[in-house]
């Protein structure tokens, strides 16, 4: 899916994994892209090959300050979205999500353009309905340990719905479910990027509880094809809206894939789960598919295959024989 405006966008964590993917692709057709970042996560790596373009820049900026610029549209991703990251500074979590969305829906008002807010499956929390359809309102702990971010995306979502009714503001909301790719932080904590470190390493993949919690992963092409789409529907088509791959996978079977894509026969050793932790989490998509005509093409095995080479390049492990293949010459 292609961006075809030449429309001026914002993006906040545009520095970030996801975000600097969404940076490329606005760029790649053809919008002028200003990237937002505090750089608490999100590192100028990511955005290397874009800093030269003509129609790209950058500002040093944290969200839970005011924001002025003149831009046609919003994109708001900033917020630090691994446990091991957003439990670090539980607070400024909180602040990221409520005070941040605060923000930019004040910008977006001023400005009279349309906002997308990346919200998250976490909103579903340890569920008791599965698949997970937008209508199901979750199953969260408010006090938990886990509870800035899920309860900060939640009230975002508030916001963003109240500024709708309130306001008549332009919204987007999407549920983003676990996504990976290249340009992940090999230290984030998640669990591709634990299995295909340790696994390069010739590490033991670490198996959090029995190893049969499932969760769904999509490939960042995918998510970001999602994303586009969403911004791209009538005003009238808010959201919430799920973006994810339902094939569904038990962390076991996932460290078994890692590891033969790898070629590697590192042990599996197991630790104690988490709190809160959720059992499962797979998404229902017959909203995507029907107002959006998305669904995710990329299979896990292919899209692991491309993130492997990522992290093998990264790491300097030498198990693979290229990098992630150079798309800036597409973009310029």
């Amino acid at each position: 899916m292609t961006y075809t405006s030449p429309d001026r966008v914002l993006v906040t964590g545009g520095a970030g994994f996801i975000g600097s993917h969404l940076c490329e692709r606005l760029l790649g057709g053809g919008a002028e892209v200003v990237c937002v970042d505090n750089y608490y996560t999100g590192r100028r790596e990511n955005i290397r090959t874009l800093l030269g373009h003509p129609r790209f820049e950058t500002v040093r900026h944290d969200v839970t300050f005011p924001l002025y610029a003149e831009v046609d549209r919003i994109y708001n991703l900033a917020c630090p979205a691994s446990p091991i990251h957003y439990q670090f500074d539980p607070v400024q979590t909180t602040k990221t999500s409520v005070v941040g969305a605060i923000n930019m829906l004040g910008l977006a008002k001023r400005l009279k353009v349309p906002i997308l807010q990346a919200s998250t499956s976490e909103v579903y929390g340890d569920p008791d309905v599965h698949p997970q359809p937008e209508g199901y309102w979750g199953r969260v702990n408010p006090v938990g340990i886990r509870s800035c971010y899920d309860e900060g995306k939640r009230c975002a979502e508030t916001l963003f719905f109240d500024y709708r009714r309130q306001h008549g503001l332009a919204i987007k909301v999407i549920r983003i479910f676990n996504t990976y790719g290249p340009r992940m932080h090999p230290d984030d904590g998640r669990v591709v990027s634990n299995f295909i470190c340790q696994a390069l390493k010739g590490e033991p993949i670490t198996l959090y509880g029995d190893g049969a919690q499932t969760r769904s992963f999509c490939y960042v092409d995918d998510l970001v094809d999602g994303m586009i789409a969403t911004m791209a529907t009538p005003d009238a088509f808010t959201g919430p809206v799920n973006l994810g791959n339902p094939g569904e996978f038990t962390m076991r079977e996932l460290a078994e894939i890692v590891r033969e894509l790898v070629g590697s026969s590192v042990a599996i050793v197991h630790r104690p789960l988490p709190p809160d932790d959720p059992r499962q989490r797979k998404p229902d998509i017959a909203k995507a598919q029907a107002e959006l005509g998305w669904t995710p093409k990329v299979p896990l095995r292919e899209g692991l295959s491309r993130t492997i080479v990522y992290f093998d390049t990264l790491l300097g492990t030498g198990r693979t024989a290229r990098g992630e293949p150079d798309r800036v010459a597409a973009i310029r």
